[in-house]
C-alpha cells in the first residue's frame, strides 16, 4: 500500500524540519501517491490527485478570497497534503484563512518550522512509493501464480477458497444468487459466527460494481459468473469500517482472482466416474438431448450389455432426499456413491438398465424390460433393493426414509426414450416437497407433478432466482432489516385465496392488523394485490422462494 500523510511525517528526513499539522489532522491516512514541489498558486493544473505539495508559500496570494481558492483547487483535484516551510514567506503562523479552507475541506495542511531540502524529502518518499509498488506487483505475481496453478490443477472449490482465506487471514464464503452458502472456510473463527442468519445479512449487502466494498458491514463482494451468466458471489468477511481514505481495498484483486477461479472450475469441472457410469452418463445424454439417432443409441446400449429394442422402457429418475443443511460443494462425491448405489441396485434386483448421473443432484436410469417380466413388479424389487443398499450404506445423520423414486410412462421404442426420461425427473422433483410418511407406494409416478415440482427443477437456474428476487427482493430485504414476517403475511393471503377475513384468521390477527400488513407489502413491492395477475405473478414467486431455498 502506498505511504500516508502520516507516514511521510513519520519520516526522519521530515522530522527534521519539526512539522506540525494545523489542519486536516483527521484525514493523515490518505495515501502519497508522489511529491510536488512547486511555489506556483495555480499549481492544481499541473496535478493528477494524490500528491504531496511542498512550499515556501512565496507566492501564495494575499487576499482571503486567494488563498480560499488555491486550496479548494488543490482539493478538488485530491491532493494528499499541502506542507508548507516556515522562512520565506510565513515565520511563525500561516494566516488564519489558509488555515480555515483547509480545515473545512479536511485537507491535511502542515507546517515546517525548520528549513528543509525539499530533495531530500522527495527523494525519501519517492523511495517509499516505488517499493509499495514493486511490493504491490511482487504480491500481485504471487497471487496470479498460485491460482493459475490451482485451475490448471483443476482444485475443487473448497480448496479455491481455502486459499483465499488463507492469503487475506479472514473468513470467506461462495453463496448463489439466492444468497445460501454453497462453501465457506471461517480462517479459524467459530462458523456460527461467520454464518449465523447469512441470508438476512447478506440481503442487506450490495455494493456497486461486480467488485465493492461495505463500509457499515466491513464486507468485500465480488460477482461470480463466466460467459455473461453470473450464478453467485464471493464475499471475504471483515469487521465494519470504511476503507482508509482515497485506498482500494488491499484484497480486491485476490478476491476477484478467486472468483475467476471458481468460475472456470465450473466451466471445466467433470464427474469423476467409473469408465462404465461415464459411457452410460453418456449415452443417457445423448438420448435426452438428441444427440444420437435411434439406431445409434440402441447399437451402443447392446454393445454395454443393455438392449433395448423390443423392449419396453421405463425412465426411472433418483434424488437423495437432502437435510435441511446441506453441504453443496459435496455434491459431486455423494452423486457418484449415489450413481454405484443404484447400479447395484439393478443388478441385486436383476434387471437390465442404463445408470447414471443426469445433472449434479439426479441419478437416470432406462430399465429394458422383458415381454414376461411385470413392469410394477419389477419397479418394486428395484425400490426395495436400493432402500436396503442406502440404509446399508447410510451415515450417521441420514435421511431414513431413504431416496426419492420417480418413474415415467412405459414406452415401446427407443424413439420415445427422451420421453419416458423427461417424465420421470418431472416427476422426481415433484416427490421432493411430498412427505415420505404419507405414502404407501415404493414409487412415484406422473400425477404427483404439479408446479412446485416445475420450480423446483428450475431452481439452480439464475434466471429464477434473478424472478425471485425481482418479484420479492424489497419485501425480502425489509423482513431481514426490521425482522418482519410480511413475507409470511402475503403467503398466507395468496394460500387463502386472497380471502382477507380468512387470511387474517390463518394469521391469528385482527382483520385491521393484517389489512395494514397488507398495505405494507403492497407500498413495498409496488403492486396491487386486488389484480389477480399479480398475485399470480407473486405466488409463482414464493413457490420459486421456497425451491429455491431446498
Amino acid at each position: 500500500m502506498l505511504p500516508t500523510v502520516a507516514r511521510v511525517l513519520d519520516l526522519e528526513v521530515m522530522r527534521r524540519g519539526l512539522p506540525q499539522v494545523v489542519a486536516g489532522a483527521d484525514h493523515l491516512e490518505r495515501p502519497v501517491r508522489w511529491v510536488h514541489v512547486s511555489e506556483l498558486p495555480d499549481v492544481a493544473g499541473m496535478l493528477r490527485g494524490g500528491e504531496l505539495v511542498l512550499t515556501t508559500g512565496i507566492a501564495l496570494p494575499e487576499d482571503r478570497e486567494g488563498l480560499a481558492r488555491y486550496i479548494r483547487d488543490l482539493d478538488e483535484v485530491g491532493v494528499a497534503g499541502l506542507v508548507v516551510e516556515f522562512g520565506r514567506r510565513y515565520f511563525d503562523t500561516l494566516p488564519r484563512a489558509l488555515v480555515n479552507a483547509a480545515e473545512q475541506r479536511g485537507l491535511p495542511l502542515i507546517t515546517l518550522r525548520r528549513e528543509l531540502r525539499f530533495v531530500a524529502v522527495t527523494e525519501a518518499v519517492h523511495a517509499l512509493v516505488v517499493n509499495a509498488q514493486l511490493e504491490q506487483l511482487r504480491v500481485s505475481e504471487s497471487v496470479h501464480q498460485v491460482f493459475n496453478e490451482l485451475v490448471v490443477e483443476g482444485a475443487e472449490p473448497p480448496e479455491v477458497i481455502r486459499q483465499v482465506a488463507r492469503m487475506a487471514g479472514a473468513p470467506v464464503v461462495l453463496e448463489n444468487l439466492a444468497h445460501q452458502v454453497l462453501a465457506h472456510d471461517t480462517a479459524g473463527r467459530p462458523e456460527a459466527e461467520v454464518l449465523e442468519h447469512w441470508e438476512r445479512r447478506s440481503r442487506g449487502v450490495r455494493p456497486p460494481g461486480r467488485t465493492g466494498h461495505d463500509p457499515r458491514s466491513g464486507w468485500l463482494v465480488t460477482t461470480v459468473g463466466a460467459r455473461g451468466q453470473d450464478w453467485g458471489r464471493l464475499v471475504l468477511v471483515q469487521e465494519p469500517g470504511p476503507l482508509p481514505e482515497g485506498q482500494a481495498h488491499p484484497h480486491g484483486m485476490l478476491l476477484e482472482r478467486g472468483a475467476s477461479a471458481l468460475a472456470l472450475n465450473r466451466l471445466v469441472v467433470r464427474d469423476r466416474e467409473s469408465l462404465e457410469r461415464q459411457t452410460h452418463r453418456t449415452l443417457l445424454s445423448g438420448i435426452l438431448t438428441h444427440a444420437l439417432t435411434v439406431s445409434e443409441a440402441a447399437l451402443r446400449a447392446q454393445a454395454l450389455g443393455v438392449p433395448l429394442e423390443g423392449r419396453r422402457l421405463v425412465g426411472v429418475v433418483l434424488r437423495q432426499r437432502r437435510g435441511p443443511i446441506p453441504a453443496a460443494l459435496e455434491a459431486q462425491a455423494r452423486l457418484r456413491d449415489f450413481t454405484e448405489l443404484a447400479a447395484g441396485a439393478v443388478r441385486a434386483s436383476r434387471l437390465s438398465a442404463l445408470v447414471g448421473a443426469l445433472d449434479d443432484e439426479a441419478v437416470g436410469l432406462l430399465i429394458s424390460l422383458g415381454a414376461q417380466q411385470d413392469e410394477h413388479a419389477a419397479l418394486d424389487a428395484f425400490s426395495a433393493a436400493l432402500r436396503r443398499m442406502s440404509a446399508e450404506a447410510a451415515r450417521e445423520g441420514a435421511d431414513p426414509a431413504g431416496p426419492v423414486v420417480a418413474v415415467g410412462s412405459s414406452v415401446g421404442s427407443v424413439r420415445d426414450a427422451r420421453r419416458t426420461l423427461l417424465e420421470a425427473t418431472q416427476v422426481a422433483d415433484a416427490a421432493l416437497h411430498d412427505a415420505p410418511g404419507g405414502r404407501t407406494a415404493s414409487y412415484y409416478r406422473l400425477p404427483d407433478v404439479r408446479l412446485r415440482g416445475l420450480l423446483h427443477l428450475l431452481r439452480d437456474d439464475a434466471r429464477l432466482q434473478t424472478y425471485v428476487e425481482r418479484e420479492l427482493g424489497p419485501l425480502l430485504a425489509h423482513d431481514a432489516e426490521h425482522n418482519g414476517q410480511l413475507v409470511q403475511m402475503l403467503r398466507i393471503y395468496l394460500e387463502q385465496g386472497r380471502n382477507k377475513s380468512a387470511a387474517a384468521d390463518a394469521a391469528h390477527l385482527s382483520r385491521p392488523s393484517f389489512y395494514d400488513r397488507l398495505h405494507k407489502v403492497e407500498r413495498i413491492l409496488g403492486v396491487d394485490l386486488d389484480q389477480v395477475e399479480s398475485c399470480l405473478s407473486l405466488h409463482v414467486a414464493l413457490l420459486a422462494l421456497d425451491a429455491v431455498r431446498r
